[in-house]
């Protein structure tokens, strides 16, 4: 098969053995394959896989179930799947463990549907499941253009939260027919004054953030009592200092998390998860993927330049 390969941090098109299902996997011929943040860091050195998983950049992919190893029940070949990945997607074909596989939501295609894995499970795992939002509450979603934040508007809204979003100018229009019921400027504008004056003082009761440092102190003068932030992401750097006297004033917590790396049994959770909680929301229509542009597979280097550009909004896929 075909996959690409990170030689000298450049994506290389070479083609390479084909994978084998190992016990309690499948193979998936891919349809398509989410670009993420984490495939950019892994190219630059700052993300490598682990232990065990694919070498190949791609956390996220849709296709065809072409074989099916021991010990995996209820799985079939010319079965359609989308899935959450360690490594490995940007590929023609991928070993997956059977319990991250999702099915495809009735009423999308494969394609579509490539565009979900990834950012469904890490909402939900960190804004849902970690963080307990409730309807009623405010969620603030810092890079609003992104798949995660593109896909966290659409699920705060569905589960009846009050959503904030920041944004450059040019993406805000698409941000609120998503949802957002305000959308800031953050190369212009103070989100935290932003936040404040549109919840009447109140604040955010949950942030997720992508920035890490850069933001880490405005998160908790943002917070509301008893909030709770999630960072999920470095791209505002890694080492900032915490004020505890701050948090503690407003009874706040801090959670960091990442998914490629958790035990398989945990991504398991997650995807079931997903499957039982999002993916009726998506049948449903009150979520959708988002998609900016696709790719083929030879052209990952392209997809990286306009993921490190931030000129999109939402999902960029690739098609082997």
């Amino acid at each position: 098969m075909h996959a690409i390969v990170i030689e000298d941090k450049q994506l290389v098109l070479r083609e390479v053995p084909d994978p084998v299902a190992g016990d309690g996997e499948v193979v998936v011929d891919v349809t398509a394959a989410g670009v993420n943040r984490a495939d950019v860091s892994q190219r630059q050195g700052f993300y490598p896989p682990p232990p065990g998983a694919s070498a190949y950049p791609g956390l996220e992919c849709a296709g065809v179930i072409s074989a099916v190893g021991p010990g995996v029940t209820g799985r079939h070949v010319g079965e359609r799947v989308s899935a959450l990945l360690a490594g490995g997607g940007y590929a023609e074909k991928v070993a997956i463990p059977a319990g991250q596989l999702l099915p495809v939501p009735t009423g999308l295609s494969l394609q579509e549907s490539a565009a979900l894995p990834e950012v469904a499970c890490t909402v939900w795992s960190n804004v849902v499941d970690l963080s307990r939002l409730r309807k009623g509450e405010t969620l603030l979603v810092h890079g609003g253009g992104s798949g995660i934040g593109t896909f966290a508007v659409q699920l705060g809204k569905a589960l009846g939260a009050t959503v904030i979003t920041t944004a450059r100018a040019g993406k805000h229009d698409k941000l609120r027919a998503l949802g957002a019921d305000l959308v800031v400027d953050y190369t212009t504008d103070d989100f935290v004054e932003a936040t404040k004056d549109f919840t009447d003082g109140a604040g955010a009761d949950v942030v997720l953030d992508i920035v890490g440092a850069k933001y880490l102190s405005r998160n908790i003068e943002v917070l509301a009592p008893n909030g709770r932030i999630s960072v999920i992401g470095f791209q505002g750097g890694r080492t900032a200092e915490l004020d505890l006297t701050r948090l503690m004033a407003k009874r706040g917590s801090i959670s960091s998390t990442s998914l490629r790396a958790r035990p398989i049994g945990d991504k398991a959770r997650i995807v079931a998860g997903v499957q039982r909680e999002v993916w009726p929301l998506v049948e449903a229509g009150a979520i959708k993927p988002i998609i900016d542009t696709t790719r083929p597979l030879s052209a990952a280097a392209e997809a990286h330049d306009l993921m490190e550009s931030s000129d999109h909004l939402g999902k960029i896929l690739l098609l082997p």
